[in-house]
């Protein structure tokens, strides 16, 4: 017997595996009954292909668990002391893990790394510029603001990020919610529904004397709003919550984003046909914006909507081409900052703003404007507008810096890029600046035009900061209908997922269903609420799946010491009078009744209603003959045996074994359950064993009193060890005292075989 490891925790009694004791203390075991008559299946191999095999028998040998950390008030204060305890070198390696720039950039190599980066900039920064001016259109904004917020976010991200490949700025899903809570604010505001041109919103510089119009205001509960998004990632940052992130699974992001690129769609529309509509908000908007645009489709601007026609006509063949030749093509061709330019030249040449009376950009002014600070008695209507926004934000940067850095190979920070993106809006909330968050199509781009480092987003900051300084002046006659063009062309990703719904309704039905959910409700109802909707649905699809798992019968894979699922495969073999169950989930308070009822189902026996249809007459008596796994000792000896009237004449199962490997935890719900699962089969003559039981299952039956109540052992590592002791239990092998395994000293020790 070997010696038990010194350790003060109870020792556990566990028999050896069979083939690592050479010691052979039972007899062999009956032959297992082959009940499977089907043929495998055509080009199926059948589980299993060695000849028959039978292991010696187990010797019982001794383990005693390791001792648990405990955690006691000195280690406590001990682990807050170190927290608290500032030096020189603790204050470096904080500055190094807010700063990441100062760990990369000593060690940036340009001979190998600033060229691609440029190159990537560049390109990256040529993307910015329309869409950072029509992002401002979906925002409610001027388009100047949009050019801050791109500015602004890739200087700052560039020095706290981890990620080197992921691009951020605004992003069109955080635009349409920026612009809508910036819209019911105006209405609140009296400003009007918000139908407002955007060239009616002057964004030239102010000395703080005159009166905040309609612009003034929408930009201050812009900033406001992103101050609060940036306050709310950094709390989730330095939290270390990081994890939040994991509950939006990527079909309800999918669906996030398909919904709101059709309310961003919708939205657009109105620009593209040169229509004053309201801008409608809340419940129902995305229908009641196109009964808006149908009613006065008659007042359309036939000179926006044959350049919007014709802008689409030219945008929409060039990004085809320049994803279906990525491979080939160096670079992507620019066409939509070709577009916009010679857009801007035509209306300007042609004066389409007055022969036509389009709308046009208006004047877009040079240079930056003085810092700000946020209302805040803006804070409390904001706040609850806030959190959507941050979840989504963090979740788009998180996602995306954890692709690219799997790709390249390098570590990502999940708590650390929380704390770069809420950097990127707390900080350029007071320059004029709305919320922002990577971007996927601009973050493709820089990946895919050779960025190694962040500094390619210095490099597209520098970009925009040309654009500021002499540049943006000359898009005055820039009409809205291309900036529209340019908003919609770049939904075609989210619009191309529709095209995914039926592989993933092969794969999986319920992530079908929480991506139509999200979808539906994204775009029907609000994206707020979208948003909610489908973090409850995805919640209760898990819950679901936890409360009525898949369990079967187990049958034994011929030649091999290998049980797998009956009704999933074939040429298996059936244990006579013995019935394998595995549960393929955690044990408990939702799921413990259909636990019970799968499990009467598939072993063909209720135990409850068997014992009451045959009454006290038979009972095993209580107290009586009962082996050391607290079952009847129905193969003792003859003269031991219950007598016939005892047995149940349809039982034909003398032990249940439960797999419980799939079991991550039971609760004490569930743990009542077994117990009450373990009486009943017992009533009826039927004795219960575990398998696969994991340790901290094990400690918690210990803990629970099912050692004390059912006389100890009956765990066994692994369901052929289970099968072979039910068997030698039955024909009465165990009358053999050198086969008995040891009786524990106390009544709490658990035994598990190995």
């Amino acid at each position: 017997m070997p010696r038990a490891l010194e350790l003060s925790k109870a020792p556990v009694l566990v028999p050896a595996a069979p083939h690592s004791c050479p010691l052979s203390l039972l007899s062999s075991p009956v032959p297992m009954e082959d009940t499977s008559s089907q043929e495998p299946a055509p080009g199926k191999a059948p589980l299993g292909s060695l000849g028959p095999h039978e292991p010696p028998a187990a010797a019982w040998i001794v383990l005693e668990e390791q001792e648990r950390p405990g955690c006691s008030r000195e280690l406590v204060l001990a682990r807050a002391r170190a927290a608290c305890r500032c030096s020189r070198g603790a204050l470096g390696r904080a500055l190094l893990r807010l700063l990441p720039v100062l760990e990369w950039l000593p060690r940036y190599n340009p001979r190998s790394q600033l060229l691609g980066d440029v190159v990537s900039g560049l390109l990256v920064g040529v993307v910015a510029i329309p869409q950072s001016i029509s992002y401002s259109l979906l925002a409610n904004q001027d388009p100047v603001y949009g050019i801050y917020t791109n500015f602004f976010c890739n200087v700052i991200y560039a020095a706290t990020a981890t990620s080197r490949h992921a691009s951020v700025g605004s992003f069109g899903v955080l635009c349409l919610m920026v612009g809508q809570s910036v819209t019911r604010h105006l209405q609140l505001a009296g400003y009007g529904d918000g139908s407002a041109a955007l060239g009616d919103n002057s964004s030239s510089p102010r000395n703080g004397t005159e009166p905040c119009d309609r612009s003034c205001y929408a930009i201050t509960v812009a900033l406001s709003l992103s101050f609060l998004v940036g306050l709310y990632q950094i709390l989730l940052g330095v939290l270390q919550m990081g994890f939040v992130a994991v509950y939006l699974s990527e079909p309800l992001l999918g669906g996030f984003v398909t919904g709101s690129s059709l309310t961003i769609l919708t939205s657009q529309m109105k620009y593209l046909l040169g229509l004053k509509i309201p801008r409608h908000e809340g419940v129902g908007s995305f229908i009641l914006t196109w009964v808006d645009l149908f009613r006065h489709i008659h007042n359309t601007n036939i000179c926006d909507l044959l350049t919007s026609l014709v802008a689409l006509a030219v945008i929409v063949p060039v990004k085809e081409l320049n994803e279906r030749y990525k491979e080939r093509l160096k670079a992507p061709f620019p066409i939509e900052l070709l577009v916009v330019i010679a857009a801007t030249l035509i209306s300007h040449y042609f004066d389409f703003e007055r022969r036509y009376k389009a709308a046009v950009c208006g004047d877009i002014p040079t240079g930056f404007r003085k810092p700000t600070v946020p209302d805040f008695s803006l804070f409390p209507s904001l706040a609850l507008d806030a959190l959507p926004i941050a979840v989504i934000g963090f979740a788009m940067t998180v996602s995306l810096a954890e692709i690219f850095g799997k790709k390249h190979g390098y570590a990502v920070s999940a708590n650390q890029e929380m704390i770069a993106i809420g950097m990127c809006n707390l900080i350029p909330s007071f320059f004029y600046c709305f919320a922002s968050s990577a971007a996927l199509t601009k973050t493709l781009l820089k990946e895919s035009t050779g960025s190694q480092t962040q500094v390619s987003g210095l490099v597209t900051s520098l970009v925009l900061l040309l654009v500021l300084l002499w540049i943006s002046p000359l898009f005055y006659s820039l009409q809205t209908s291309i900036l529209g063009v340019v908003t919609i062309v770049n939904l075609r990703g989210g619009l191309r997922r529709f095209r995914d719904t039926r592989r993933m309704w092969q794969l999986s039905k319920l992530d079908t269903a929480v991506w139509w959910a999200t979808m539906l409700c994204s775009t029907l109802v609000t994206t707020e609420i979208g948003l909610l909707v489908g973090v409850c649905f995805a919640l209760l699809c898990i819950i679901f799946r936890t409360q009525r798992p898949r369990a079967t019968l187990l049958g034994r894979v011929r030649g091999r010491e290998v049980y797998e699922d009956q009704a999933a495969y074939k040429q298996l073999s059936s244990i006579s009078n013995i019935k394998i169950f595995r549960f393929e989930c955690s044990l408990y308070y939702a799921n413990k009744d259909y636990f019970k009822a799968v499990l009467y189902q598939r072993t063909g026996l209720n135990p409850v209603l068997l014992a009451a249809s045959l009454g006290n007459r038979a009972r095993p008596e209580p107290g009586g003959t009962r082996g050391c796994c607290g079952c009847p000792r129905q193969g003792r000896s003859r003269a031991e045996s219950p007598p016939g009237d005892a047995c149940a004449p349809s039982t034909d199962m003398h032990t249940l074994i439960l797999d419980c490997g799939a079991m991550q935890f039971i609760d004490t719900v569930g743990l009542s359950a077994l117990k009450e699962t373990h009486h009943d089969y017992e009533e009826v003559g039927v004795q219960v064993l575990l398998a696969n039981c994991n340790p901290s299952i094990r400690q918690r039956l210990r803990e629970g009193g099912w050692a004390g109540r059912a006389g100890g052992q009956l765990a066994f590592h692994s369901i052929h060890d289970a099968v072979q002791f039910a068997e030698r239990w039955h024909r009465g092998d165990s009358g053999d005292k050198r086969a008995a395994p040891p009786e524990p000293e106390e009544q709490q020790h658990f035994q598990v075989s190995l």
